[in-house]
């Protein structure tokens, strides 16, 4: 009994200290910028400028000043057809990123609206990505 007492606790701490390092790792600057680069910076380029008429910018983007759950959506679910950005429309499949946990998805939407989008100010916490994607069309 004594033990059950002790262990609860112990128990409780270790998850909080567990959901707090998830929480830091998700804001972790470098783990967005190593995603963006294998994922993102190919079609995107390091830049944010994109590829010519063949994929669009995120730097400067206005797609970028919608509301978050729709670029948190279209990283993880991609993009097929026609998409407007900057009055330019771009045809190019954009591939899935079904694979990405919430904190990775929300370290990436970070790194680009903070580092890529000059959006300082803007911060994803991996509950807005669980919440966006629970709502994705």
């Amino acid at each position: 009994m004594k033990n059950a007492i002790f262990l609860a606790p112990m128990l409780l701490l270790l998850i909080w200290i567990a959901s707090c390092n998830r929480y830091q790792e998700a804001n972790n600057p470098l783990w967005g910028e190593k995603l963006y680069t294998t994922r993102c910076a190919n079609c995107h380029q390091a830049d944010g400028k994109g590829l010519a008429d063949l994929y669009p910018p995120l730097a400067n983007s206005d797609f970028l000043n919608n509301d978050h759950a729709k670029v948190i959506c279209l990283i993880y679910q991609g993009a097929k057809g026609e998409m407007v950005v900057n009055g330019k429309t771009y045809k190019q499949v954009m591939p899935a990123n079904t694979d990405l946990s919430h904190e990775a998805l929300a370290a990436l939407t970070t790194y680009i609206y903070q580092k890529i989008a000059q959006q300082a100010q803007t911060t994803i916490i991996p509950l807005e990505v669980q919440q966006a994607l629970s709502e994705c069309k």
